[in-house]
């Protein structure tokens, strides 16, 4: 295990941008060995910080009416505000966020086409034609791939779900199985899925805070296209009958698209909520609110003060170039490290702070390696803040090296 540290440990957060500008940090790293072991990377994972510190801005006082809330910058990792964001809760039909990102994999992996059709079954209209909110799908009638995720992320589609559970999956329970897969591959720790739309089942399904933002992060970052073709459209018309998407911040807080609401008896009134301005993205939990009203002024509340209170410095570029991997068992000895995307520190309106970097890798990396596979972290700490980490990727695929490859860099190294 290896870490990559800055020499001089601390540089302002306008050096990183000057340095980033011109060509990236590499001249200043040096690589140290660590013990005891770091972690290895959950680089798809947001990497939520713990609860505001005392010197943080104060939150508006409309989020104390939900029991569970986070706000989390994508851009830089860092959470802004949370509360109770370990705790596990009835997630109701924030669930199929679940469901549309098991369907957003398939779709790029050519497993399910967006023009697929998938059959109305008797069981799946007999349970699901008059349950909860529903797209009004009709038994036996044949809706597409594309005609489905609509329905589910607009207009909380309970029937849609279970179609393309039982057509994508095989079966609901072979869906979930899915899900539940998905889940562990990216760190959700604590939550769990016992169906595809969030229908009570008795506390067989739930998540936290946390872990939804995790969801959410890799939904947003790995599948953009799909995000905005699926997630926040103001409605859809099925069968003849139009229905409004009831995010309660489209078309109200601007820049706002999604993501997903859920409400049950048992969870209450749920969101998992996100926007954008001026390249900034932030996303936002909200769990357990006693009414709607309550959840609209504290959604709208919470990601206005996101946006006014804090502000993002640029830190580092994407595509620029951090320092390098070794790699064991490739054709090359060594592997680029690059940003996937703009990165940002975020920090109070107005402040300033030092910046310490570091970049974590598990290593050595281990041939084959695809361009663009997260293989290490970028881990950036602000003043005495916690620190947060950022996923860094391959800027080059390295094959696998034959025999002659592995001793002519395994004779480098002992010399080296």
């Amino acid at each position: 295990m290896n870490k990559l540290l800055i020499a001089g440990a601390t540089v302002s957060v306008a050096g990183l941008a000057a340095l980033a500008a011109h060509g990236g940090v590499n001249s200043g790293l040096v690589v140290v060995p660590l013990a005891p072991p770091l972690p290895a990377p959950t680089s798809n994972a947001a990497n939520v910080a713990p609860p505001v510190r005392a010197d943080d801005p104060l939150p508006p006082p409309e989020v104390g009416a939900a029991p569970v809330a986070l706000l989390y910058d994508l851009g830089s990792g860092r959470t802004l505000y949370a509360h109770n964001a370990d705790m596990p809760f009835l997630p109701a039909s924030v669930t199929k966020t679940m469901t549309a990102f098991v369907a957003f994999e398939m779709l790029a992996k050519g497993e399910l086409r967006e023009d697929q059709t998938m059959t109305v079954s008797r069981e799946a209209w007999r349970e699901w034609h008059s349950k909860g909110s529903r797209m009004f799908l009709s038994e036996g009638s044949t809706p597409t791939v594309h005609d489905l995720l609509m329905g589910i992320m607009n207009v909380s589609a309970n029937d849609g779900a279970v179609v393309l559970a039982e057509g994508a999956g095989g079966s609901v329970a072979g869906w979930v199985e899915k899900m539940n897969d998905a889940a562990r591959r990216l760190g959700m720790t604590h939550s769990h899925f016992g169906t595809p739309n969030g229908w009570m089942d008795k506390g067989n399904t739930y998540v936290s805070a946390n872990d939804l933002v995790k969801l959410a992060s890799a939904m947003l970052t790995r599948y953009p296209d799909y995000y905005r073709r699926f997630v926040g459209q103001p409605g859809m018309v099925w069968n003849g009958i139009a229905q409004p998407n009831h995010d309660p911040t489209l078309g109200v807080v601007p820049g706002a698209d999604g993501i997903k609401t859920g409400f049950t008896g048992e969870a209450h009134y749920n969101f998992l909520g996100s926007a954008q301005r001026n390249g900034r993205r932030l996303l936002m939990v909200l769990a357990g609110v006693p009414t709607p009203r309550e959840r609209t002024a504290a959604a709208k509340a919470l990601l206005e003060w996101g946006f006014s209170a804090w502000e993002d410095k640029p830190l580092v570029s994407a595509g620029t170039r951090l320092t390098s991997a070794q790699v064991q068992g490739g054709k090359v000895g060594a592997v680029d490290l690059v940003a996937p995307r703009d990165m940002f520190a975020t920090m109070p309106k107005g402040a300033s702070a030092p910046a310490a970097l570091r970049v974590i890798y598990n290593g050595p990396l281990v041939a084959p390696i695809a361009q663009g596979t997260p293989v290490a972290e970028l881990e950036v700490r602000l003043g005495g803040a916690a620190p947060v980490r950022l996923p860094l990727t391959a800027a080059q695929a390295v094959e696998k090296g034959g025999v002659m490859d592995r001793v002519k860099f395994g004779f480098s190294r002992l010399i080296s």
